[in-house]
């Protein structure tokens, strides 16, 4: 039985990267100041990168969802 070919990856799915390394970059978060609603820059940066995150992600899923739509034949 054939199988429908396999969709190309897109550069889209590189900026999935963005969020990784901003988290993983210690040094530029590893303070305290400037602090936000009383929480130290530490833990709004971490919070504010979960928000960033999700938004990546839907962007990049629309951006593939719409080059390769799905089809449902069920």
């Amino acid at each position: 039985m054939p199988t429908a070919p396999r969709p190309r990856a897109t550069y889209w799915r590189l900026l999935l990267i963005i969020p990784v390394l901003a988290v993983l970059w210690v040094p530029a978060f590893n303070r305290a100041g400037p602090a936000l609603w009383g929480f130290p820059f530490f833990y709004w940066y971490q919070m504010l990168w979960v928000i960033l995150c999700s938004v990546v992600a839907a962007g990049v899923f629309l951006l593939e969802e719409r080059r390769h739509p799905t089809r449902d034949d069920a």
